[in-house]
């Protein structure tokens, strides 16, 4: 099986960073006034060139197609001042959820989906991962903060959030196909069954999603101690 096409993928992953200045709390407790960067040449996650330069660097839904997802952080650590916050929000896909069961031949995809992903060394459960990430690149004062995106027939939203696994198998699928975890006809099946499905069966869908918050260390402070 061939992963090395979709291991490019990890070159231009972005990271957002931010700078919180002083607003109404969000719901990490953070200040979301927000300046976004508008990353021209300097897009890899992980050559981050900034240093000591934001109050808030941020990355959502990014370190799932991150390889290397302890060196970005450390590159978003890098970024962050003294004193300010690396915050990532990410899932944990072996733990999303259908009621009632999705059929079989979207099964097939969806455990495809995390084969092919694992075989492209990207962390199916990245989202339970990102505290320890964070503690051993120094961050302190780490706190998770459950996300979970849960939405119920009937709700406002359910189309499009239950749509997502359409739009997944339209995009990645034919990439599958041709890394060979699975065939085109399963692809084609997969898409035709959840798609009636979801618009006739399924009741409830919750996608598990973690933020965690970690506070970069101001340096110690220079002293100075004089005998007499």
């Amino acid at each position: 099986m061939s992963v090395g096409a979709y291991k490019d993928a990890v070159s231009s992953a972005r990271a957002g960073v931010q700078t919180g200045l002083g607003a109404p709390l969000s719901p990490a407790g953070l200040a979301v006034e927000q300046k976004l960067i508008d990353f021209k040449d300097d897009r890899d996650a992980l050559r981050l060139s900034y240093e000591n330069c934001f109050d808030i660097v941020t990355a959502a839904r990014t370190l799932q197609w991150i390889s290397r997802p302890a060196m970005a952080i450390a590159r978003m650590k890098k970024a962050a001042k003294a004193g300010g916050h690396v915050v990532v929000l990410d899932y944990n896909h072996e733990n999303n959820a259908w009621k009632p069961e999705p059929p079989k031949e979207f099964r097939v995809f969806y455990q495809a989906f995390l084969d092919w992903r694992k075989a492209n060394e990207w962390d199916n459960r990245i989202a339970d991962h990102i505290p320890e990430l964070f503690q051993a690149a120094g961050l302190r004062s780490v706190r998770l903060f459950v996300e979970d995106y849960i939405v119920q027939f009937g709700d406002p939203d359910f189309g499009n959030a239950t749509g997502i696994w359409d739009h997944v198998m339209q995009v990645l699928g034919p990439g599958m196909v041709k890394a060979a975890f699975l065939d085109h006809r399963e692809l084609l099946e997969a898409e035709e069954c959840y798609r009636t499905w979801a618009k006739t069966h399924l009741q409830r869908q919750s996608l598990y999603l973690r933020t965690v918050v970690g506070t970069v260390s101001a340096p110690p402070a220079n002293t100075q101690s004089v005998s007499f």
